[in-house]
């Protein structure tokens, strides 16, 4: 089997591994989004609650994902940008190696809290069919905004949506 289809077959399992088996659909705009507790790569455990009052924002990431690395830059100038407004951004890593994800925040000077999820269990409580996939929260903890893969542009979207909600007060 070539490379190219063998990469691809790797990536397509990956993706529908986080597919549910039901018709369930993912968190959607409205909902109040499930509360999660996950160590981050500072040794602390953070809880997605100890948030409310800010708006957040949480990026379901992994290492394998080519689109997660070409976002985490702009998701980097995103949290720099807004952090000092009451906004924070929870990078979710769902590789089963922590150390893989510490490499790749590491590497990309990753500011905002990476959290671990091993067990990828906040990927099946927020239903994720995409990778990556990102929830916008208002400070009241509803989902105001849901954002499945990414592609280039998609960060000038996050940047007036955010800048939408921490203006709110």
């Amino acid at each position: 089997m070539k490379k190219t289809h063998l990469f691809s077959l790797t990536v397509l399992t990956a993706v529908l591994a986080f597919m549910p088996l039901s018709a369930a659909q993912a968190v959607k705009k409205g909902d109040t989004a499930p509360d999660f507790t996950l160590k981050a790569r500072s040794g602390q455990n953070l809880r997605l609650a100890d948030f409310r009052g800010k708006v957040v924002m949480i990026n379901f990431w992994a290492t394998w994902c080519a689109p997660c690395r070409q976002e985490l830059p702009h998701l980097n100038a995103l949290y720099k940008k807004y952090k000092d407004k009451g906004f924070v951004l929870l990078g979710v890593n769902l590789d089963n190696d922590p150390a893989a994800a510490r490499s790749m925040a590491d590497e990309f000077k990753v500011a905002f809290p990476v959290l671990f999820d091993p067990a990828q269990k906040t990927g099946k409580l927020y239903k994720l069919r995409a990778m990556p996939s990102t929830v916008i929260l208002n400070r009241s903890g509803q989902v105001r905004y849901v954002h499945l893969g990414y592609k280039p542009g998609y960060e000038k979207e996050y940047d007036k949506q955010v800048r939408r909600l921490v203006a709110r007060k």
